[in-house]
C-alpha cells in the first residue's frame, strides 16, 4: 500500500515512515521543503506542498494520508510565537484539503493530529472521547481551532482526531527532557506534583495509526493516550525507580514560570484522559503501564 504522510521527519512521522517501510509499504513524506536528511529507500519520496499542488499524482492511490505537521508548542509563547504556532497547524490542514480535492483517486481516510490539551485541564476529572471540549487557556485554543478546521475542510473522508498525549521515546520528543535531571541526580516533582500526565509509548501511537486506518468502524476522535495515566509525582518517582535515580529534588512553579513563562502551563497543569474508542474497538497496548514502558525505553 501507500501512504502519505505531512511531517513525515519529526519525531512521530519518522517512526511511523520506519514501521510502514519494514511492513513493505510505501511512504509519500510531505514537507514545506525538502529534507536534508533523507532515508536511503526507494519505497520512500519526498514532496513539497508546491511541487504536489502543480503535480498532485505521486499521492494518487494512496490508502490513507497522515497530518503530523505543526510547530511545536515547546517554545516560548510571546505574541508571534503563538501566532506561528496556530497558523502552522491551520494552514498545514487547508493544504492537505487541497490536496486532497486535486487527487482523482483520494485516500479514505485522513489522520489528523490533534492533542488532549481539547479538554482543558483537571486534577480531578477523568476525560474520554465523549468528554466536552474546554476551551480554557492557548494549548485548548489552539487544538480547538485546529478540529474544527480539520471537520470543515476535509470533506467527503473517513477523518480521525488523533487526540495525542505525552510520547515516551528516546530520539526525540519529551522524554529525553523529562530525564536528564534524573540521570544528573536532580530529579523531582515539578509544581506539586499532583497534576495527571496522559502518556503513551511511541510503539503504542505508530501501532495505533496503523490499526485506525485499517479499522474502517472508527472515526472521529481518538485519545493516544496508555489506558493508565499518572500524575507528575507518580511519573517521577516510576522514572527514578526504573533508572536507579533519586526522585527529591522538586522544582517549584515559580522557578519554572519565570524561566519559560507561559509554556510553564504545558508542564504544570494536566488531565486524566483514557483512550475509551481505542479499547472499545479492540486495540491492545504493548506498553499500558507506565513502568514496562519505561523499562522498554532503557533497554533501547
Amino acid at each position: 500500500m501507500k501512504y502519505a504522510i505531512c511531517g513525515g521527519t519529526g519525531f512521530i512521522g519518522l517512526a511511523l515512515t520506519k514501521y510502514w517501510l519494514e511492513a513493505g509499504h510505501e511512504v509519500c513524506i510531505i514537507g514545506r521543503k525538502l529534507p536534508e536528511k533523507r532515508l536511503a529507500d526507494p519505497k520512500v519520496s519526498y514532496h513539497t506542498w508546491d511541487t504536489l499542488k502543480s503535480d498532485p499524482s505521486p499521492l494518487e492511490g494512496a490508502a490513507a494520508l497522515v497530518n503530523l505537521a505543526g510547530s511545536s508548542l515547546s517554545q516560548r509563547w510571546t505574541s508571534a510565537a503563538k501566532k506561528s504556532i496556530m497558523l502552522s497547524r491551520l494552514e498545514t490542514v487547508a493544504a492537505a484539503a487541497e490536496l486532497l480535492k486535486a487527487l482523482k483517486q483520494k485516500p479514505p481516510v485522513v489522520i489528523q493530529s490533534s492533542a488532549v490539551a481539547i479538554y482543558g485541564t483537571s486534577l480531578d476529572d477523568t476525560f474520554d472521547e465523549s468528554s466536552p471540549r474546554n476551551v480554557m487557556d492557548f494549548p485548548s485554543e489552539v487544538v480547538y481551532a485546529w478540529e474544527e478546521a480539520a471537520d470543515e475542510d476535509y470533506q467527503d473522508v473517513r477523518l480521525i482526531k488523533l487526540r495525542t498525549g505525552i510520547v515516551l521515546g528516546n530520539e526525540s520528543g519529551a522524554f529525553p527532557k523529562m530525564k536528564l535531571p534524573y540521570l544528573l541526580g536532580f530529579g523531582g516533582s515539578i509544581g506539586s506534583g499532583g497534576q495527571w500526565m496522559s502518556w503513551i509509548h511511541l510503539t503504542d501511537i505508530i501501532r495505533l495509526i496503523d490499526y485506525c486506518i485499517r479499522y474502517t468502524e472508527i472515526s472521529g476522535p481518538v485519545n493516544a493516550t496508555a489506558p493508565h495515566p499518572v500524575t507528575n509525582s507518580q511519573f517521577g518517582r516510576t522514572l527514578g525507580k526504573v533508572y536507579h535515580r533519586p526522585h527529591w529534588f522538586p522544582l517549584p512553579a515559580f522557578v519554572l514560570k519565570t524561566a519559560v513563562g507561559e509554556l510553564s502551563e504545558i508542564l504544570l497543569k494536566g488531565q486524566r484522559v483514557v483512550p475509551a474508542r481505542a479499547l472499545e474497538h479492540g486495540f491492545t497496548f504493548d506498553y499500558p503501564v507506565l513502568e514496562t514502558a519505561l523499562q522498554q525505553l532503557k533497554s533501547t
